[in-house]
């Protein structure tokens, strides 16, 4: 029934300022943006090894009320350094939800409240680690690499944490 993760959609009231958050977080720009009355209303990032989709959407579309208090599930991104990566957000603006805490052996988690009131997990996790590895480069479309963008900016996050779509797709809703 379940076969992966395609999206992870965040909220934000106000997009231009979440768009250049997380343009700093993923040291890229989103490689889609959509408008609505000259105004971004969703934008999107392709992250990470298996390039998992991150949208932004605009909380007025949201499918229910966006608050500024943490709730619902903690979705966690793989990183190589929690407490790097946790300094790193808390750094560009996040606070702090749930400290860099060991879960057993191979496995760390953190967790921090964007400017925008979503909560943003990362996480070591051996076993992560176990599948990627079983990826062949070989195997990935040359488009697909072609657009990963390997050794982002920023202490605490690396090739491998956060790649994204270098280019940018406008596709206006007006």
């Amino acid at each position: 029934m379940l076969r992966g993760l395609t999206t992870t959609t965040f909220f934000a009231d106000d997009m231009r300022a979440a768009r250049d958050w997380y343009t700093r977080v993923f040291a890229t720009e989103p490689y889609f943006v959509r408008e609505s009355g000259g105004e971004p209303a969703y934008l999107e990032w392709r992250i990470g090894d298996f390039r998992h989709e991150f949208g932004l959407l605009n909380a007025r579309f949201a499918p229910h009320p966006h608050t500024p208090a943490a709730g619902g599930a903690v979705i966690y991104w793989a990183v190589d350094d929690v407490e790097a990566a946790y300094r790193r957000l808390l750094d560009l603006g996040a606070s702090e939800h749930d400290r860099p805490t060991e879960r057993g052996p191979g496995y760390v988690t953190a967790s921090v409240l964007d400017p925008f009131g979503n909560v943003l997990g990362v996480m070591f996790n051996q076993h992560y680690l176990d599948v990627a590895d079983t990826r062949s480069p070989a195997a990935e479309p040359d488009a697909a690499r072609a657009c990963a963008t390997p050794g982002l900016a920023g202490p605490g996050l690396d090739a491998g944490e956060f790649r994204s779509d270098s280019h940018l797709a406008t596709a206006p809703v007006d």
